[in-house]
C-alpha cells in the first residue's frame, strides 16, 4: 500500500483528538489558511499541514513515549525540517484538556 492509499484510510479513521483538532483547522478557520489532514510527504504521513505556512501539526498518543517511536519521530522530524517544514507536536491530553491553549499555540506559530 502506498502512502496516498494509507493517508486515505487514516483520514477515514481519525483518532478522537484528531477529529477535535480538525474542527478548529478545517474550512480555513485559522487565519483563513487551508489545512489538510493525513497528508503524505515522502514516505511519511503527517497529521495536519498548512502548506502555505510550511507548518505541520502532529498529535501524539502515549506510544510516542516508547524508545523506538521517539527515535522514529526524531528521524521523521529531521526529514520534514530538511524540506523546510516546521513541526509542532501536541499530546492527546493537550487536545482533551486544554484545546484553547493548543489553538493559541497554533496561532502563534502561524505568525512566525
Amino acid at each position: 500500500m502506498n502512502t496516498t492509499e494509507k493517508a486515505r484510510i487514516l483520514r477515514k479513521n481519525m483518532t478522537k483528538q484528531e477529529r477535535i483538532l480538525w474542527t478548529f483547522l478545517r474550512k480555513k478557520n485559522i487565519n483563513n489558511l487551508k489545512f489538510r489532514r493525513q497528508y503524505p510527504i515522502g514516505n511519511y504521513i503527517v497529521d495536519f499541514i498548512c502548506n502555505e505556512k510550511k507548518l505541520i501539526i502532529e498529535i501524539d498518543g502515549g506510544q510516542h513515549n516508547e524508545n523506538k517511536n521517539i527515535t522514529y519521530d526524531q528521524e521523521r522530524t529531521k526529514y520534514l525540517e530538511s524540506k523546510a517544514y516546521k513541526v509542532i507536536r501536541f499530546w492527546n491530553n493537550d487536545i482533551d484538556n486544554n484545546i484553547e491553549e493548543v489553538y493559541l499555540d497554533i496561532l502563534k506559530h502561524m505568525d512566525e
